[in-house]
């Protein structure tokens, strides 16, 4: 760096200017940089940067506390620390209602925990059962030759994916005699009349796999349709944080998560989703934020576990890298560093921030620095 560098302005204590970076890091950066100021205002009582000073020698050496410290080069990465609950859950973090259509008495019914997969059974009504299977339009009606639409399309789709008929013999939306073939041997494998029609109340269309986590329905009660008398999740677990509404904006989708199981192990796990409705007000508002584990096994059984996060929500490479507290606040707004030449020469080289690694209290910055200069760090 030439001596010739014209120097400038010397730091103002009480000229402090938060940085623009996330609420929960300004407080921890604002600490380091208070120390910083309350060592500059040090220097400048004992004329560090007075008027006996050249503008083209720099600034000499000085005797407030410090120590030196190298800028280095490198990766880089900012985190926000979370706590979450590992469980069972759907994408969007709402469960699934399996709404009863039969008419009759409740004869057989599961637990909760238990897992229904496409074209089971899930519960008998008067000792018929109510089938699974997946898809989005819920029943509205019976279903018989020669009817058309949505529930047909998703009824086929069924009947092939259980393989009870192939793609190609059966037209897409229509109820043909194939389809009718195809139902009554999936009612031939549970033991029920082979009438080739599916009656309003005999199937429950969901999304997919279901673990049911609670029924409310009794046995022995007579079966009321339009009513919900169980609710369940996919069979895929997920962590849910509910995070500072504030933070939100800083996270999306993929980024990548390390996660820590009660028993200490570590888990990677990337962000699949983010809630969009808020809960609370004001300061206290959090979002819901979905993890996925990248190794689902590396979690046993765990459910309704508690776990910690650290979401990597900015990632850098090539950076330079500085300590938080090597920053000083300039009165005119910005910050710099003080540099040390082999000569034990001092300057301040302007910087601008980037990206902050909290968990090493390092920060990116940019400006007409080098990796292996010297600079100057407070001893506090």
């Amino acid at each position: 760096m030439s001596a010739a560098t014209k120097e400038l302005p010397p730091v103002q204590p009480d000229a402090v200017l938060t940085p623009p970076t996330r609420r929960r890091r300004r407080k921890a950066f604002a600490g380091a940089v208070l120390v910083v100021l309350i060592a500059t205002a040090v220097a400048c009582a004992a004329g560090l940067f007075g008027a006996q000073h050249t503008r083209s020698s720099g600034v000499n050496d000085n005797e407030y506390p410090t120590s030196i410290t190298t800028v280095t080069r490198g990766s880089l990465s900012s985190q926000i620390s979370a706590n979450g609950t590992l469980e069972y859950t759907t994408s969007d973090g709402s469960d699934y209602k399996v709404v009863n259509q039969a008419s009759g008495t409740f004869s057989k019914l599961p637990s909760a925990a238990e897992v229904f997969s496409r074209g089971q059974a899930v519960y008998r009504v008067s000792n018929d059962p109510v089938i699974l299977l997946y898809g989005n339009t819920p029943v509205y009606r019976s279903l018989s030759e020669g009817d058309y639409g949505p529930d047909v399309r998703e009824l086929n789709r069924n009947l092939v994916a259980l393989g009870y008929a192939t793609r190609s013999e059966l037209d897409p939306d229509y109820f043909s005699a194939e389809t009718a073939y195809a139902l009554e041997r999936l009612q031939y494998k549970l033991g029920e009349d082979e009438t080739g029609s599916l009656a309003e109340g005999q199937a429950v269309f969901l999304p997919g796999r279901l673990r049911l986590s609670s029924v409310s329905a009794t046995l022995g009660t007579r079966a009321g349709p339009g009513v919900a008398i169980m609710q369940a999740t996919s069979t895929n677990r997920q962590i849910v944080v509910n995070l500072d509404a504030s933070e939100q904006t800083e996270v999306k989708i993929g980024d990548t998560v390390q996660i820590t199981l009660p028993d200490g192990q570590a888990a990677p796990g990337v962000v699949s989703s983010i809630g969009t409705v808020s809960s609370g007000s004001g300061s206290g508002a959090t979002l819901p934020i979905y993890i996925t584990l990248r190794r689902p096994q590396a979690a046993g059984t765990l459910d309704q576990a508690p776990v910690t996060l650290e979401i990597t929500t900015a990632a850098v490479k090539h950076a330079l890298i500085v300590p938080v507290d090597a920053l000083l606040a300039l009165s005119g707004g910005g910050y710099a560093v003080e540099t040390v030449d082999a000569r034990r020469v001092h300057q301040l080289v302007a910087v601008t921030l980037g990206t902050f690694d909290d968990a090493k209290g390092t920060v990116q910055v940019t400006g007409d620095l080098q990796a292996g200069e010297q600079i100057v760090v407070p001893n506090v």
